[in-house]
C-alpha cells in the first residue's frame, strides 16, 4: 500500500488539493465589511471615508475664503485653535451633525434663498453690490485649482442657511429681560476710572543670581530637553511662469499654471522609477538644480523663503520618501529632494548654559512677581477693610499707582465709524486691565494679573454710568449682540449634546 502511495504521490497531492479547496472557500470567510482602510469616522450608522472627509475639509477652507464666520466658528467650536488637524476634524463631524439634524427637522432652503446668500457674501461684494467679476475671478482662480466648482459655493450657502434656521429654532425661548439688558449695558459701556500698580519683570530679574551649581542641577534634571536642532540640506528644482506669463489673469493664467503642474507631475513620476537620480531627472527635463546649505526648521534657507510651505515640506521628507510632491507657490511649483540630515544631538552643559540660565531666571522672576503681587493685594485689601486710604497703603508698598485714562469694557457703538479713527492713547496692557476689573466693584482691588512683561494689580476707583440719552439709540444693537451671544451658547450646548 505504501509503495502504491509513493508511486502515485503527485497525483494524490493534486486530488487532495482539489478536494480541500471547496472546504477552504466554504469555511474560511473574510468579512470584507470589516476592512476599512479608508474610514475616517462612523456617525449616524454610516461611514465617512477619507475621501469624503478631505472633501469636507476643503469646504472649511472655502467657507474661510468666502468670509462666512458663522459656519467656520460655530462648527469648529471646542477645537484647539492652534491644532489645525483638530479644527478640521471638528468641522467635518459637526457638518455631518448639522446636515443630519437639518434633514430631520425638514429644513430645506429654497433656490432663491441660496442665491441671496451667495450674492451677499463679502467676497463677492463691490461698491454697488454683487460684483460678477469678483465671482468669476474667484471661481477661476480659487475654486478650479482646488478641484471645486460653483456647486460647492451653493453647498456652503445651504449649510449656512441650515445653521441659521437651527439657531433660530433653538433660540425661541431665549430672551433678554429689560432689567437684565439695562444692567449689562451699564456694565459694558460705563466709564471706569482705574489706577494700576505694575510689577515689571526687569525690576525683579536684575537681582537674580544663577550659580554654576544651579546650572548643573537644572541640567541633570532636564538633560533630555537640551538638544541641538535637527538640520537639513535640500536640493530642489522650480518650475515658474515667465515674466510675460506672470502678467496673465483669469483663465489664461490658470492654463499656464496647469501646464506647469502637468510638467511637475511628470518630474515626480520620473523620480518614482527604480534607481532614479534627482540630478539626472532634473537634467532630463532641463531644470537647473539648486542646493541649500544646512538649515533648521526655525530658520529655513533663504532660497526657501518664497513660501512658508517649502520650509515645512523640507522637514516632512524622509530617507524612505526623499522627494516631495509638487508644491505650488504664487507663480509656479517647487519639487524638493532630501540631500542630507544632521540629526539632533544632546547639548553639552556648556552649550546649554545660556538657555539654562535664562530658564532659571525666568522661572524665579515669575515666582517672585507672583509672590510680591499676592502680598500687595493682601495689604491693600486689609487696608480697605480697616478704612485706610488706599493711597497711603500703596505708598507703603514702595510702588506707584499709575492712573489709566477712563475707558469702557466695550466700545460705545454710537461712536464707531466706518472711517479710520485716530489711534487712541491706550496702554499696551489695556486688555489685561479690563480683564482684571471686569467683575469687581468700585473701591475694590483686583487679584494679581500676570501679563507679558510681569503683571499688574488694578484698583477700580469708580464707575460712571453711560450717557442715558444714548441708551435708546444703542439698546437695539446691544440687545442684538447680547442675545446673539446667548443664542450661540445655546447652540454650542445643543451641538455638544448631539
Amino acid at each position: 500500500m505504501i509503495t502504491i502511495l509513493r508511486k502515485h504521490r503527485h497525483w494524490l497531492m493534486i486530488v487532495i488539493a482539489i478536494l480541500a479547496l471547496p472546504f477552504c472557500i466554504y469555511f474560511v470567510k473574510t468579512d470584507v465589511s470589516a476592512i476599512r482602510p479608508d474610514q475616517f469616522a462612523h456617525i449616524y450608522n454610516r461611514d465617512i471615508s477619507l475621501v469624503e472627509a478631505k472633501r469636507n475639509a476643503r469646504l472649511l477652507d472655502l467657507a474661510r475664503a468666502l468670509e462666512m464666520p458663522g459656519l467656520v466658528q460655530d462648527l469648529t467650536a471646542g477645537a484647539d485653535k492652534n491644532n489645525q488637524g483638530q479644527i478640521y476634524a471638528q468641522f467635518i463631524l459637526n457638518l455631518q451633525i448639522l446636515r443630519h439634524e437639518a434633514a430631520w427637522l425638514g429644513i430645506r432652503p429654497t433656490r432663491s434663498e441660496i442665491v441671496d446668500v451667495v450674492r451677499n457674501l463679502k467676497a463677492f461684494r463691490g461698491g454697488s453690490g454683487f460684483d460678477l467679476n469678483k465671482y468669476n475671478d474667484f471661481v477661476q482662480n480659487a475654486l478650479s485649482p482646488n478641484g471645486l466648482s460653483e456647486a460647492q459655493i451653493e453647498e456652503v450657502a445651504t449649510d449656512e442657511l441650515c445653521l441659521s434656521r437651527i439657531k433660530q429654532l433653538l433660540a425661541t425661548g431665549v430672551s433678554v429681560p429689560e432689567n437684565e439688558s439695562k444692567a449689562n449695558y451699564e456694565e459694558a459701556y460705563g466709564k471706569l476710572f482705574v489706577s494700576v500698580i505694575r510689577l515689571r519683570s526687569a525690576d525683579f530679574a536684575k537681582d537674580i543670581q544663577v550659580t554654576d551649581d544651579d546650572v548643573h542641577k537644572y541640567y541633570d534634571s532636564h538633560k533630555a530637553e537640551f538638544k541641538s536642532e535637527e538640520k537639513r540640506k535640500i536640493d530642489f528644482v522650480s518650475l515658474s511662469l515667465t515674466d510675460e506669463q506672470k502678467k496673465l489673469a483669469g483663465k489664461e493664467r490658470i492654463d499656464a499654471l496647469q501646464k506647469l503642474a502637468d510638467r511637475a507631475n511628470d518630474v515626480t513620476q520620473a523620480m518614482l522609477e527604480k534607481g532614479a537620480d534627482f540630478k539626472q531627472v532634473g537634467e532630463k527635463f532641463q531644470l537647473p538644480l539648486h542646493a541649500t546649505g544646512e538649515f533648521t526648521a526655525a530658520a529655513p534657507d533663504p532660497q526657501l523663503n518664497v513660501h512658508p510651505r517649502l520650509g515645512t515640506a523640507a522637514f516632512q521628507l524622509t530617507s524612505q520618501e526623499p522627494v516631495s510632491d509638487p508644491i505650488q507657490v504664487a507663480d509656479g511649483f517647487y519639487i524638493l529632494h532630501l540631500a542630507g540630515i544632521v540629526d539632533a544631538r544632546p547639548l553639552t552643559i556648556d552649550e546649554a548654559k545660556p538657555r539654562i540660565v535664562e530658564a532659571i531666571k525666568s522661572a524665579r522672576t515669575r515666582e517672585l512677581i507672583a509672590t510680591k503681587g499676592a502680598e500687595i493685594v493682601h495689604q491693600l485689601r486689609e487696608a480697605t477693610r480697616s478704612s485706610q486710604p488706599l493711597e497711603t497703603a500703596i505708598q507703603k508698598t514702595g510702588l506707584k499707582a499709575e492712573k489709566v485714562p477712563p475707558f469702557s469694557l466695550l466700545e460705545d457703538p454710537t461712536t464707531e465709524s466706518n472711517d479710520k479713527q485716530e489711534p487712541k492713547n491706550e496702554p499696551p496692557d489695556l486688555v489685561a486691565i479690563k480683564n482684571a476689573v471686569a467683575e469687581i466693584n468700585p473701591g475694590n482691588v483686583s487679584d494679581f494679573f500676570p501679563w507679558e512683561d510681569g503683571g499688574l494689580i488694578a484698583v477700580l476707583e469708580k464707575r460712571e454710568p453711560p450717557d442715558p440719552t444714548k441708551y435708546p439709540e444703542s439698546k437695539a444693537a446691544f440687545d442684538q449682540r447680547y442675545l446673539g451671544n446667548k443664542r450661540t451658547i445655546v447652540f454650542h450646548e445643543w451641538l455638544r449634546d448631539r
